[in-house]
Parts: C-alpha cells; structure tokens; sequence
C-alpha cells in the first residue's frame, strides 16, 4: 500500500498518523487510560516513520519520529528566563504552616481564598516555552534567572508534546519537573550494574544526570517522565486560579500532578498532606512533601515574593525514611587537603528510592559521640531525601561483640604519618604525593573557580597519577600531548586541546592561583582579597601573622594556616617550578593602585542584572579595587539593586545605605 501511494495521499496519512499518535501519548501519559496496546502504537509508528523515510520533504519538525536529534552538543547554551524562576520556602513544622496561613489572611485581609495541594515531585526542575502550540525551547531552572538550554534532550521525553492540543495560546511557558519513575530507576541500575557501570544513587540523580547528557540519542534510552504544575511567560491565555491552569495544562496535553486537593482551611490543608503522605508509596515516582499554593492567582501580585520564593505558596517535606542495617565495618578515604573520613561498610538495606551499602561518618568525634562500632545495628536516613546518613544506633540489640572503632596511625593509602592539629577535629595525611589526596588536589586545582583547565577531568587525572605522569601540579605543565594520548580512550586531538587549556591557564589572574594551591582556610574570595593586598606570590609568601591578620576578614586561623603552607618546604618548591613553567604570580595593578577607582569601598548587590551576572559584577568591582560582601551593614558604600530585589533593599533603606540602580553601575565602572 505505501508503495501505491501518491505524494498527496501520503501527505494526508502522515498527519492522520501524527494525530493519532499524538492523541495515544496524550491518553497514555495526561490521562493514565490508554486505548491500544503498546504493540498496535508501535504499528502505527512504524507506519510514520516508513512514510517518512519515502517522502522526507513531508516530515514535519515535530513529527512524533523526530523526539530525538541528529548529533551530540558540544555544550549547553545558557538562557534568561524572561520571567525568574524561583524556588519554593521548605519547613517540616505544621507550626510554620499555620504562620503561613496567618502571613496569608494578614497580607490580604478580608478576601475569601482557597489552596490547592499537590505532590512536591523530587526531579528536576524546567521550563518549556511553547509559541502557536509548538515546542520552541526546554530549559532548566539553573540558578533562576539563568537556565542551560536542554531542547534537544526534552523532546525525547514521551510525555513531553512537541504541539500543544486544541487552540493553542500565542506563547505558554509551562514549568514543571523531570523525573525518573522508581520502576525505570530500577531497571536502568540493574543494566549500568550489568555493562560495570557505577549504579545511580537515587531517581533524582539518574534524572538530573540523564538531562545533562550532550547526547540526545543517549537520554533518549532513560526511562524519564515530567509533570508540570507552574506558568512563567503567558501570551494569549490567563488562568483565575491554580486549579484552572492545570485543568488548562491538562486539556493542552501537558501533565499536571496524579492528584490534588482543594482545601479552605488550615484543618483541610493538614488533612491533604496526611492523605498525600499515606499514599506516597503507591505513586510510580519519588516525592519528598507536598505543596501548598493559593488557589486564586489574582492574589499572587498582592502577596508578593522574598528574593528567591513566592510568599503565595510553600513546600511542606515530609521526615525521611528510616531503615535499619548491620554496619559490617568502617573503611577511611583521604581526601584533597588530606583529611581522614570514616565510612560505614553497610548490610544493603533499600530506602526512599535506592539501595544503601555505603554512608559517611564524618570524623572520629561523631563516631565517639554516636557511640556507633563495628557490628552494631544502627539506623539510617538520607539527609535532604539524598544523602545516606547514620542517625542512631539499635542499642537494645547489641551482643558483646561489637568493636569500637580506632583511626588508622599510618595514611591507608600510602602509609604516610598521619596528625591531628591542636583544637581540630580532622585526622590528616601529611603526605601531598599521597595518590588519594594527588588526585583531588589536582581536580581543585583544574576546577572551573581555580586555573579552568578544560578537559582535564577526574578520569584524565585519575590515569595521570596512576602511570606517574604527574606528582603534583606543577606536573601538569610538563606534560606533552604524546604523554596525554597514550590514556586510555583519548583521541589525539582531544590530548592537543588539553595541552593547550593547561597552556592557557598560565595566564589566569594571581587570585585564582592561590585559591587553586588549596591552602587550608583560603576560597575563592579570600583568594581575591589576598591578591588585593600584595604584589606578587613571593610577597605572599613572606607575610608575617602581624601582616597577614590586619586584612579585612582574614582571621588568626587562616592567617596561621597561609603561613604554615609557604614554610613547607615542599611548598616553596612547588611555587618555584610553577614561576618557573610560566605561569602568572603578579596581581592585576590595578588591584595594588591606590589611586584605583574603587578603593575602600564596599558594594552589595541584589536582584537580576540585565548586563551582568552576579559574578562578573563583583569581578568587574574588584579589578577597580573595590570590594563586595553579602550583607548589607553601615560600612556598605552602596547596594547595587537590580530586579526583583531581596530583603537586603529594606535593610539598605533602615540604615541610609546609597541605593544605586545598573545605569549607575556602569558609570562608576566606566570612571
């Protein structure tokens, strides 16, 4: 039949399939009431994409067969959200629910208000921006104004329309989750555990990891679903209330949330949370709570918001799970700075999602104070729905045979000795050529905040140290691309980029050098306030206590430990062969000049700004020898304010600090 088929024939049947597809996600997805068999949809599919394939000039951009692109993405463009996209306050306390609604009934009084409850899904969260109904851009939530662009990835996902049903509005940005279903979390763990591959921790993680892929074809194979239960940028189409807009999103084709409750008090919002949590395990996916937002959306303005949640809604988190385990023994990793961590070698017990073998125990102190030994039952929960964690120990069952735990007197990694500072809690290895401590050195000092050494990640490092290529990071830049395209799956052109990222990290400016040292006490702003008071590295590295203590911020701690680390020998050797391989140890002048343009004065900022992000600003502050902080206090020169700003605008009012808008910023940074 599709051989006889005429170019207008096969025109008309490649949108009837299109529809009918199309209808079949909807019902299978939105509406959980599929009419065909899996077996009958994929007929029709094949159908589709054989027609396709005969006639590809008739293939439409957001034919069901065209979900997953062509090649990977070389990396994620970034996005404004036109709207921001703000996070929602957490509590566990009913207490707080009941200050919440108070806050409510205060900020709007009089007005008859309802709330609406629905399931606080633990994905990640996104927006999809459609125009006339078809899919233009998915995006994530990034740090709210700014979002990676992930279309490509988005439009593998089958519950996601690639056209909206219906009379479609002008634009509609939905926002909602992607998440991982426990039955699919569970099935991909299995195939990653079959091909050798490390498992995933949790459904969350396997969704943010699956989105963060540069290959669609890839995500493509993850079991991944979304629900959307938000609206940012809206052309054409308005919503009275919560509950009207996902009716709306519903009968468009998005899908909204399995279940929720209107509810007219505060009785009623207890009420739906307790339903909510009862029926927890039945759902196919992970939720960590449930959220509570007003119903009337008219209010949303009048209720206003804090500098990163809505005032209107709010997020109740239900208590973690707790399991119960046998702690079969106690293994110590060593760290980068060469810090000593326990780790509890668990019985594998399933809880909230995945399986446990392994939890942190922090440091010898927590051990003491948990009274936690070898062989105990002890109880475990994930910290945040996340992070494994030993809360208790069973203590009614112990038997007598239960060993208390000892740290190691020798590095059990490489044997070195091993101390413990005065005052401190940590356990260290002195060792820097330490092959555990090497490899997270060398990865602090390739980040993206330090020297920015592209392509140099922890597999890359992980080899380098284990052929004994590089001892330390001035290794690095004695390497040639011949030594880095002997790694193993390294292609040669790959091995060329990162000799040059490593020769272009010579150039980075003198703060993020120091900070890439990884001297204890010293991030990245003390780093840049360090490079603001002294010329070069070597005038660093002679400060006395006196010195280094009359700089702003930098107390007797990290002024003890920045000395500590220049009188090593070792250190002091280190420094050398780096002046040696070129690299920058001169601060910028404009940071030394006292007549620099900024000097002594200090700027908070708040809000989005239009031309900047948050770190270029300050960046551009501190090359014109100013400062800037977080708070604001009556030393503040002046907050910078852009859109939507926080609380800090109050407090800058209360004390009379200068409030400047971005025209003026780009003024003083023009002077």
């Amino acid at each position: 039949r599709l051989a006889s088929m005429n170019r207008g024939e096969a025109a008309k049947r490649i949108a009837r399939l299109c529809e009918e597809i199309e209808r079949h996600n909807r019902l299978y997805y939105v509406l959980n009431a599929p009419a065909i068999s899996d077996r009958e949809y994929d007929r029709l599919y094949a159908e589709l994409d054989n027609l396709e394939k005969q006639f590809p000039d008739l293939a439409a951009p957001d034919s069901p067969t065209r979900r997953v692109g062509g090649e990977p993405l070389k990396e994620f463009r970034s996005v404004r959200h036109r709207v921001p996209m703000m996070s929602l306050a957490n509590t566990y306390s009913r207490g707080e629910i009941s200050d919440f609604h108070a806050r409510i009934l205060k900020l709007a009084p009089g007005r008859q208000m309802s709330y609406i409850v629905e399931p606080k899904i633990d994905g990640l969260a996104i927006a999809l921006r459609y125009e006339s109904g078809r899919l233009a851009l998915g995006c994530t939530r990034g740090d709210g104004t700014t979002g990676d662009d992930i279309t490509a990835n988005l439009r593998t996902i089958r519950s996601i329309p690639l056209r909206l049903a219906g009379a479609a509005p002008a634009v509609l940005e939905a926002r909602g989750e992607v998440f991982m279903p426990r039955k699919g979390f569970l099935a991909l763990n299995r195939e990653r555990e079959k091909n050798g591959l490390e498992p995933f921790a949790n459904p969350r993680n396997a969704a943010s990891g699956s989105l963060k892929l540069l290959d669609p074809r890839e995500v493509n194979r993850r079991p991944l679903g979304a629900v959307f239960y938000g609206a940012g940028e809206t052309s054409g189409i308005e919503f009275k209330t919560h509950g009207e807009m996902l009716d709306r999103f519903r009968a468009l084709g998005l899908p909204t949330p399995p279940r929720r409750w209107k509810c007219r008090s505060l009785e009623d919002l207890f009420r739906a949370l307790e339903e909510l949590k009862e029926m927890r395990p039945a759902l196919p996916f992970d939720i960590d709570g449930g959220v509570i937002k007003v119903d009337e959306r008219d209010l949303y303005d009048l209720l206003g918001a804090t500098a990163k949640s809505p005032r209107w809604a709010i997020a109740f988190k239900y208590e973690p799970e707790r399991a119960e385990t046998i702690l079969k023994s106690i293994s110590v990793q060593v760290g980068r700075t060469g810090v000593l961590t326990p780790v509890a070698e668990l019985e594998p017990v399933f809880l909230s999602g995945s399986t446990i073998n392994r939890a942190t125990l922090h440091n010898a102190e927590e051990i003491q104070r948990k009274d936690i030994r070898v062989g105990d039952r002890v109880y475990l929960e994930k910290a945040g729905e996340v992070i494994p964690e030993i809360t208790g120990v069973n203590v009614s069952a112990r038997t007598g045979k239960e060993r208390v735990f000892a740290m190691p007197e020798k590095c059990p990694v490489c044997g070195g000795d091993i101390t413990r500072a005065e005052g401190e809690i940590a356990f260290r290895c002195e060792n820097l050529q330490c092959p555990a401590q090497l490899k997270r050195w060398l990865r602090h000092f390739a980040a993206r905040g330090a020297m920015d050494i592209e392509g140099l990640g922890e597999a890359i490092i992980d080899q380098l140290v284990d052929m004994k290529l590089v001892a330390d990071p001035a290794d690095l830049y004695t390497l040639t691309a011949a030594q880095i395209a002997g790694l193993e799956r390294l292609a040669e052109k790959s091995a060329a980029n990162i000799i040059g990222a490593i020769a272009a990290s010579k150039k980075r400016d003198l703060w993020r050098l120091i900070f890439a040292l990884g001297i204890r006490q010293v991030g990245n702003k003390m780093a840049q306030t360090l490079e603001m008071h002294f010329d070069d590295m070597d005038a660093l590295a002679s400060a006395g206590n006196e010195r280094l203590e009359k700089i702003h911020d930098l107390g007797p701690v990290a002024a003890a430990s920045i000395i500590d680390f220049f009188k090593a020998e070792r250190n002091r050797r280190l420094i050398d062969r780096l002046k040696k391989a070129g690299l920058n140890c001169k601060s910028t002048p404009a940071l030394r000049s006292a007549a620099a343009s900024l000097a002594g004065k200090i700027y908070v900022l708040t809000g989005t700004l239009a031309g900047f992000s948050r770190e270029e600003a300050e960046e551009q502050i501190r090359r014109r020898g100013g400062r800037t902080s977080g708070s604001v206090s009556a030393k503040t020169t002046a907050l910078i304010a852009g859109a939507d700003p926080g609380s800090k605008l109050d407090r800058a009012r209360a004390l009379g600090v200068p409030v400047i808008g971005e025209e003026e910023l780009i003024k003083i940074l023009g002077e």
